[in-house]
């Protein structure tokens, strides 16, 4: 088994060597594939230090296109056999990779969901940020009549091959909505799994904002009745 691990990065240069350690650090064979999206800050020169890994591919956008196109271009360089999405920050630990491999392995899914409401560690913040998304991943559920509960979750863990089946347009925070409603619609076997949470506040960098959130409200019904 290889995974492939993809990494969209804007304007992470404070942790992005790190986050790369850490993923280096899990004892799996693994393609690293690093999307910066066109870092205003020292996110590619801090990326540049690490070139000497023979395992880790490094791609720039040269302009800003959001976290669904970075995907995009780390998808289209996949090798392994199941891909894990994982944050440029340090609010997800790759620690928690077995657990998201697990049901995978063992032949009960296809698609994994790291959730941060099942009851791991996770750190105390941002309380309105947290309705929000158990509001929209309530609207989700009833529009694909699945019983996820954290669908906005970054951690997602999926055999490589549904990338072959699926078509996904999603430029921005978007990309969250339109997978699931896409897994959902082709019968795709999702299971989640408990995973510990470092949330960040917005003066530690956070970037997801209520504007998101309110375009993922669109991209809920588009990608349920139009797409």
């Amino acid at each position: 088994m290889k995974l492939s691990i993809v990494i969209p990065a804007y304007n992470e240069a404070g942790t992005i060597a790190q986050v790369v350690e850490r993923v280096q650090s899990v004892p799996y064979e693994k393609h690293i594939i690093v999307v910066d999206d066109a870092s205003t800050d020292a996110t590619r020169e801090a990326l540049h230090s690490l070139d000497g890994n023979a395992n880790l591919e490094i791609i720039s956008h040269d302009r800003n296109r959001g976290k669904g196109a970075a995907l995009r271009t780390g998808f289209a360089r996949v090798t392994g056999d199941i891909v894990i999405i994982q944050d440029a920050d340090l609010e997800y630990d790759p620690r928690d990779y077995p657990k998201l491999l697990e049901p995978i392995l063992d032949g009960r899914a296809d698609v994994v969901y790291g959730s941060r409401f099942l009851g791991g560690p996770h750190r105390v913040l941002l309380f309105w940020h947290s309705i929000g998304n158990r509001f929209l991943t309530l609207l989700s559920n009833a529009l694909t009549n699945i019983n996820l509960t954290d669908m906005e979750t970054c951690y997602k863990a999926f055999r490589a091959d549904i990338l072959k089946d699926i078509d996904f347009k999603s430029d921005r925070f978007g990309f969250e909505p339109e997978f699931t409603a896409k897994v959902a619609r082709r019968g795709y076997r999702i299971y989640e799994v408990p995973i510990s949470y470092s949330g960040r506040s917005y003066a530690e960098g956070k970037k997801i904002t209520w504007r998101d959130g309110l375009a993922a409200l669109f991209t809920i019904v588009r990608f349920r009745f139009f797409d």
